[in-house]
């Protein structure tokens, strides 16, 4: 499992380690250093496995939406454009 520095949202995420009910290892880590643990890698294949591929319901609403002549709305359109239009040139940066 890897656990990692709070989410950019603030919140606080749970220790790993106090969830699956392990005992730390002997070493000290500082605190917000990844951790790696491989003894569930089995599980979490065999649950990555169990899920479909394609779902259809979202593949459902990906077709509804594409045939809908009013998404996505002009406003979103008009950020977005506004957003990609005063974003800085990377290549022009080239040093």
């Amino acid at each position: 499992m890897i656990s990692s520095t709070p989410s950019s949202d603030g919140s606080i995420r749970p220790d790993p380690l106090s969830l699956s009910g392990q005992k730390p290892s002997g070493r000290a880590l500082r605190p917000g250093a990844d951790q790696l643990s491989l003894d569930k890698v089995q599980v979490l294949r065999a649950a990555l496995s169990a899920q479909p591929e394609i779902r259809p319901e979202v593949v459902a609403r990906g077709r509804a939406l594409a045939a809908d002549p009013s998404w996505p709305p002009v406003e979103v359109m008009k950020q977005v454009s506004k957003m990609i239009l005063q974003s800085p040139d990377l290549t022009e940066d080239v040093s």
